[in-house]
């Protein structure tokens, strides 16, 4: 009877393979996203970090996909990945032919390799950075679909405070009418904000669960928020007050609204569903 009880508990106590799947992509998540961290502090040791610029993008998106299938299906989350980053890619391809959504630019040849003149690590940034808002977004708004979708559309519109000044320093584009905010136009940020509302539709529609609770993603948002704004405020040459209070303010906001709100009422079996 004993020894009966003992492997009953044995089974019981053994890892789901729900859960283990989940522990190994937070692991693998975890892992990818410290690397990122280092290479985001090697960027802002040199002058002209273009190849660590690439490197910081792979392993931010290589990241986002690890931690979310903690809570996704795999296939799922590659799939909305996918989404994403096509998504993303129209819309870079269109803007540059046309200045639609975003106003009239082009992208130089520092960034490679390009196709039809987009730079594809720009599409991979739009398919990363959308996982993370997106879960952003669930954290602070958990219970309205509509509400999730406005939300993380806000947060990563937010990124771009940051985003375009850095590329921009680095002449990876140019914008034709320079703009009110170190020479980025009003309808970059407006354009940013319609393509992102499309991203986290593809997002709620093609995750499982998309409400759910995912510390891992919102780390990955978060630790884009702090290191940008180190960088903009102390690191980079010239350092940028303005860029580093507007980007470090928006994308600080969602973060402490995300890890305020996120912790409320979830369990932590909600870490490992799928």
């Amino acid at each position: 009877m004993s020894s009966g009880r003992s492997g009953h508990d044995a089974v019981r106590e053994r890892p789901s393979p729900v859960r283990a799947r989940a522990g190994a992509a937070s692991a693998i998540g975890t892992a990818l996203l410290g690397a990122m961290l280092v290479a985001q502090v090697a960027t802002g040791l040199q002058t002209r970090p273009i190849l660590l610029t690439s490197v910081v993008v792979l392993l931010l998106a290589a990241s986002a996909l690890a931690f979310a299938c903690a809570t996704h299906s795999p296939a799922r989350v590659f799939a909305a990945f996918a989404a994403v980053v096509a998504t993303g890619y129209a819309a870079e391809w269109i803007g540059i032919r046309t200045g639609v959504p975003f106003g009239a630019y082009h992208y130089t040849d520092v960034l490679q390799p390009a196709l039809g003149g987009v730079p594809v690590i720009v599409a991979v940034a739009w398919g990363g950075m959308g996982l993370a808002a997106h879960a952003v977004a669930a954290a602070i708004a958990p219970g309205s679909r509509a509400a999730r979708i406005v939300t993380g559309a806000l947060a990563l519109t937010a990124w771009d405070l940051f985003l375009d000044p850095q590329m921009m320093r680095l002449d990876l584009w140019v914008w034709h009418d320079p703009g009110p905010y170190r020479d980025v136009p009003i309808s970059n940020f407006v354009g940013w904000f319609v393509v992102s509302l499309l991203v986290m539709a593809l997002l709620e529609g093609v995750l499982t669960e998309p409400a759910t609770w995912n510390a891992g993603l919102v780390s990955v948002y978060t630790v884009m928020a702090v290191m940008e704004t180190i960088g903009f405020a102390f690191v980079f040459d010239p350092t940028d007050p303005l860029v580093a209070t507007a980007g470090g303010l928006s994308m600080g906001l969602f973060t402490l609204l995300a890890w305020r709100r996120g912790r409320r009422g979830r369990p932590d079996s909600e870490a490992g569903r799928a």
